[in-house]
């Protein structure tokens, strides 16, 4: 295998699936000859030109709109929000229409629409580029909610994003994008499943369940107490719409506590969503309550230290799951 950032990995998925599927089209802001403000799209405006890497106005519920449209007859458009945040400035046109048109049309109509964005905290990037915004997304019937971790689940969670009828949004927070891991040479096709879990590290003592960027985090933290004897298993969910709470379940089922570490805000969040189900399933399982860690209730701060101040990392999440093997 080589090793190949996150982005890039994510990229060549999608410059493979344009290249045997002509319906595929990208619109967004910056995606044209610049190639994207994380470099999601370098190099395919010259290999496909305007017709299929249109850069639009900022008029985001507008393409979104106009890509519904697209989807609906028979086009697979992805639209490239370069900020999560952004979404939320077409978020009618995603709830109403796009989220609902299979079902209003009684599966007649197909919605292959993708929605890609960056989210997460990190580089001072303050109130207006640091969402998440997972539980809002999650909530909406009909959106499949993707959140890749590494470079390996980035191509092949693309690949089955850009194969699929329903309306995807592919979230990619913005610190793991430079970052590197194997990924198979491009000869090797792969698809990676939606609501298939993947257990990024196998433990006994105690689950932590960890999104996005916080399955790393998690993990160093994981090697740390390990010194000290304490055997944690680390679950990254990848998709959280559909949620694989079998894989959490067996899991917890095997060491009797868990613990979910998610940087988005605590109230009515997947932590809670995860706790719910693991107690109405799993209840007997269950050593200890189950615990969530997220970041501060609060709109992000530009100051590097208060931004770093309200994120869980490795320090605080050791202790956190050290608080909860005692319990």
């Amino acid at each position: 295998m080589r090793e190949i950032t996150y982005t890039a990995a994510a990229r060549e998925a999608l410059a493979e699936r344009m290249a045997v599927d002509p319906t595929i089209f990208v619109v967004g802001e910056g995606i044209g000859p610049r190639g994207g403000n994380f470099g999601t799209t370098l190099g395919l405006y010259e290999k496909y030109g305007a017709m299929r890497l249109a850069d639009t106005p900022i008029s985001e519920r507008g393409f979104v709109g106009m890509c519904c449209g697209a989807a609906m007859t028979g086009a697979r458009p992805v639209v490239d929000f370069m900020m999560v945040d952004f979404i939320l400035d077409a978020f009618g046109e995603i709830f109403n229409q796009v989220a609902k048109m299979q079902y209003m049309s009684s599966g007649r109509l197909k919605m292959p629409l993708l929605i890609r964005g960056c989210i997460g905290i990190g580089g001072s990037a303050a109130t207006h580029h640091s969402g998440s915004y997972l539980p809002q997304f999650s909530n909406i019937p009909g959106l499949r909610v993707v959140i890749p971790t590494t470079p390996y689940d980035a191509k092949g969670l693309m690949k089955t994003a850009l194969t699929c009828n329903d309306p995807v949004l592919f979230l990619e927070h913005k610190n793991l994008m430079a970052m590197k891991g194997p990924v198979p040479e491009p000869e090797e096709d792969y698809y990676i499943p939606f609501g298939q879990a993947r257990i990024a590290r196998e433990g006994k003592d105690v689950t932590v369940v960890a999104l996005t960027l916080m399955v790393r985090k998690t993990l160093e933290a994981a090697e740390a107490l390990a010194k000290e004897g304490i055997s944690v298993e680390v679950i990254d969910p990848r998709t959280v719409s559909p949620l694989d709470t079998d894989t959490i379940l067996e899991s917890v089922k095997k060491t009797g506590r868990l613990m979910v570490i998610d940087e988005s805000f605590q109230p009515c969040g997947i932590g809670a969503e995860i706790a719910a189900q693991i107690m109405d399933k799993g209840f007997d399982e269950l050593d200890a309550p189950v615990r969530r860690m997220n970041g501060g209730f609060t709109p992000t701060p530009y100051s590097p230290s208060l931004e770093a101040a309200i994120v869980p990392n490795p320090k605080t999440i050791a202790q956190a799951i050290r608080d909860l093997i005692k319990e």
